[in-house]
Order: C-alpha cells, then sequence, then structure tokens
C-alpha cells in the first residue's frame, strides 16, 4: 500500500484508559468493539488468528511484519479466523510459493477489520503494564 492509500484509509484504535493510536485500514470496513491482547510470536499469524481461545480479541501482533508468507488454507485445516481484529505495525504482500491468499484479502473475505501503522511495541507495553483493555477498533476514519 502507498502512501496516498494509507492516508486515505484513517483508522484508529481507542482504549478503554483514553489512550488512542492511529494508523491506516488493511482489513475489513468494519468498526467493532472488542478487548486487545497481544502476541509476541514471530510467526504462525494464521494459527494465532483462528486459535478460538482469541474470540473476541483484537490481536497486536509485535513482530514488526507480518503476512510474508500469506494464507495457505490446508496448514489449519481452513479453520475460519476467531479474532475479532488485527493490529500490526505492517502487514506485507505474500512471498511464498505455497500462499492461497494474501492476509490483507483474508482479512477481508472474512470481515475482520485490521489496523497497521502503529507503534505496536508502545501497545504492547501499555497492555504489558495495564493488562488486556476494552476498545474500540475504527476503520472508517471518522472520530
Amino acid at each position: 500500500m502507498n502512501f496516498k492509500e494509507q492516508r486515505e484509509k484513517k483508522a484508529y484504535l481507542k482504549l478503554e484508559d483514553g489512550s488512542v493510536f492511529h494508523g491506516y485500514s488493511v482489513g475489513a470496513s468494519a468498526d467493532i468493539q472488542g478487548e486487545v491482547v497481544f502476541n509476541t510470536s514471530m510467526i504462525g499469524y494464521q494459527e494465532i488468528m483462528s486459535d478460538p481461545s482469541y474470540a473476541g480479541k483484537f490481536i497486536v501482533m509485535t513482530a514488526p511484519e507480518i503476512g510474508c508468507y500469506g494464507i495457505n488454507h490446508e496448514s489449519t485445516g481452513g479453520a475460519k479466523f476467531a479474532a475479532a481484529g488485527l493490529i500490526t505495525r505492517e502487514i506485507s504482500e505474500p512471498s511464498n510459493w505455497s500462499s492461497e491468499e494474501s492476509l490483507k484479502a483474508a482479512l477481508v473475505r472474512q470481515n475482520i477489520p485490521a489496523l497497521a501503522g502503529i507503534d505496536t511495541r508502545a501497545l504492547t507495553h501499555l497492555l504489558r503494564d495495564k493488562g488486556p483493555q476494552k476498545a474500540f477498533l475504527c476503520v472508517s476514519g471518522k472520530l
């Protein structure tokens, strides 16, 4: 996604403590409420998003960039994503031979909003110090 597209797809995450993180939308066009948690895995985003224990949660991925191996439906048995949303620094396009779909396309297809372009380290520190936070993920860009 180029810089112009990022500016046009403004989005934000507002936490129950009043903190706001601004970025841009890279998933479905759906504003939603949920609970924000983080995951420090470097790989396995497809399995993490499909994990039923993350149902209703917005997952902050602490790895700075995810998406490079795309989605392979066979590796999770075709399981749908359970998470309510995804928050990351950057989502890249897949460059793996086994990719059947990009992460962005899978998020849109499954109607899951995602926020990119934020400081996930700062958000993770906040969550580590204060615990999981209820939040509003707004990808329409409207305050």
